[in-house]
């Protein structure tokens, strides 16, 4: 067997109006079309998705709360890790600095779902 490309994440969800504010608001995602019947949103980064999926019994368990970079996430690059912590606090999301000293934070989504933006070298 060969992998011969990376398609897609999912991330579940419990309030997928919420879930919409922060990755298509916040993050600035694109959103792209889904015909698939059950609750949920699709948006498109380069030739990668990121798939919100309802569970509404989805409860966020962080393994690490001192450091949130160890509890499973998604991980984005970004041109300007001050804007983006800026842009962050700004619309009152929590963040956590990397605490290995590189150019990189970490954020949660309204669900706790780890979100790592690294800044491009």
């Amino acid at each position: 067997m060969q992998i011969a490309q990376y398609l897609h994440a999912a991330v579940l969800v419990s309030d997928l109006e919420k879930a919409e504010h922060f990755y298509g608001t916040v993050l600035g995602l694109s959103k792209i079309d889904r015909q698939l019947k059950f609750p949920g949103a699709w948006y498109q980064i380069g030739d990668v998705q990121v798939h919100l999926i309802v569970d509404e019994g989805i409860a966020g368990k962080h393994q690490n709360p001192e450091k949130w970079g160890r509890d499973r996430h998604l991980a984005f690059a970004v041109h300007d890790l001050s804007a983006a912590k800026a842009h962050l606090l700004a619309h009152g999301c929590d963040i956590q600095m990397s605490a290995s000293g590189r150019a990189a934070l970490f954020t949660r989504d309204p669900d706790g779902n780890v979100i790592e933006l690294s800044e491009m070298g």
